[in-house]
């Protein structure tokens, strides 16, 4: 049986230059046209069959809430039809349906009703849904002075309270703290094992692997791909990480695609470093000069720019520099940071290699520095940044080229830890 059946479906909202011109088109007498279609999903087909897991995943802009909102009756398709068997739970957007004057109990009872719930139904199933929410004395509070997680807690315990025959989770989860997420997919996975159909959406790579079978891909309002969760996520990674993300030469896309270290070191000696795959334009540049950061490349398992790099994978960070001057000795160094700006670990050829080597260029010579270590980082999405200074550690060094959270990369963990970097803790029972 089919839970969901998308057929030829699309959307476009109407655009106007102005609210005047909105009010004429509908008061004036005949077919007056004032407006234009923005289409944000176009010729969307797929089928879900009952118990089914699919993730959905897209950039922001894809189409994705628009579909939910599609599914969920919450607006209309333009063209095509849908078909829905089923009652269907949906946690869209955060709080959705909360008025924020009112308690947690009151909008309880308030969302248990717009469900289709009859009142004492709701009375039956509220201390769950406390106990569930785990809240507290909150519950007789105002909405208004909820958290963004207490919303989320209270919000997945209504939607949830008994098992619906399609769960829809739009992000929201990702609001909530590590352990009640593990509570929430815990209740997901003992729905799904009931017949339950998941259809969740988020931009995490991983949790559409850990929790669905399938996957659905949407770029610009269209199916992209769609297919086994894994393989569809690393389309989606490659988007995002394996491409270049700037206009350039045909010979520069195939070099990034296929660029080895022979590659990079017979490449001309000109900054083509933001066409390389996961380069950042927001990137921060800065330092005194007399050294340009041309280039750089990723290598992991021997494939270069990888769209995502296991956990612990032996790694090599590459980065080519260009001297305009010369220097007794120049110190390369290499920052991973969290993308909340969190340095993880920062390091130069100085303390990589122990004091041992010291570095001499002349003006017009070009180099290929090298940084290799496995990237014991739990999985997430992480920045890279390069630099290259002159001086002679410990004394100060003065930073000639930096260039700063210029690179993202993706790390995959089949199974995460807490935290962000693997300690490699060892375990034995001793008695």
């Amino acid at each position: 049986m089919k839970s969901i059946i998308v057929n030829n479906v699309s959307k476009a909202y109407k655009q106007y230059s102005s609210k005047w011109n909105r009010f004429v088109e509908k008061v004036m007498p005949g077919n007056i046209v004032l407006h234009k279609k923005k289409w944000v999903l176009d010729d969307i087909c797929f089928e879900i069959e009952a118990g089914d897991s699919v993730g959905i995943i897209g950039v922001n802009g894809a189409g994705k809430s628009t579909l939910l909102k599609l599914l969920t009756g919450t607006t209309k398709p333009t063209k095509g039809d849908i078909t829905v068997n089923g009652k269907v739970a949906a946690l869209l957007e955060l709080g959705m349906g909360f008025h924020p004057d009112f308690t947690g109990r009151q909008n309880v009872y308030m969302s248990g009703l717009l469900m289709g719930y009859k009142r004492y139904e709701i009375e039956e199933l509220f201390l769950e849904i406390e106990n569930f929410a785990e809240i507290g004395d909150y519950i007789d509070q105002p909405v208004r002075i909820y958290s963004s997680g207490m919303q989320m807690r209270l919000a997945f315990a209504v939607a949830t309270a008994t098992r619906p025959d399609i769960l829809i989770v739009d992000e929201a989860l990702t609001v909530g703290d590590a352990k009640f997420q593990a509570k929430c997919f815990q209740r997901i996975a003992a729905y799904r094992k009931a017949g339950t159909t998941l259809l969740l959406v988020s931009h995490g790579a991983e949790d559409i692997v850990k929790h669905c079978n399938n996957a659905i891909f949407l770029k610009n309002g269209r199916i992209e791909a769609q297919g086994p969760s894994r393989s569809v996520t690393n389309i989606y990674l490659d988007e995002l990480f394996g491409k270049s993300k700037t206009k350039s030469s045909k010979s520069e896309r195939v070099e990034a695609k296929n660029s080895s270290l022979t590659e990079l070191a017979s490449s001309e000696n000109t900054d083509i470093f933001c066409t390389r795959p996961g380069y950042r334009k927001e990137e921060h540049r800065w330092g005194h000069g007399g050294a340009t950061i041309l280039d750089y490349e990723i290598k992991a398992d021997h494939v270069s720019y990888p769209s995502r790099i296991e956990s612990n994978q032996h790694t090599d960070f590459y980065m080519k520099v260009r001297f305009d001057e010369d220097f007794d000795s120049v110190i390369p160094g290499f920052l991973i940071k969290s993308l909340e700006g969190i340095f993880l670990y920062g390091t130069n050829s100085y303390l990589a290699s122990q004091g041992k080597q010291n570095i001499e260029v002349k003006a017009g010579d070009v180099k290929i520095f090298k940084f290799s270590f496995p990237v014991n980082l739990n999985q997430g999405n992480y920045l890279v940044s390069f630099g290259i200074s002159s001086g002679t550690p410990p004394m100060e060094l003065k930073p000639l080229e930096r260039r700063y959270d210029a690179i993202i990369i993706n790390v995959s963990r089949q199974m995460a830890f807490w935290g962000i970097i693997d300690c490699q803790s060892e375990f034995d029972v001793v008695v």
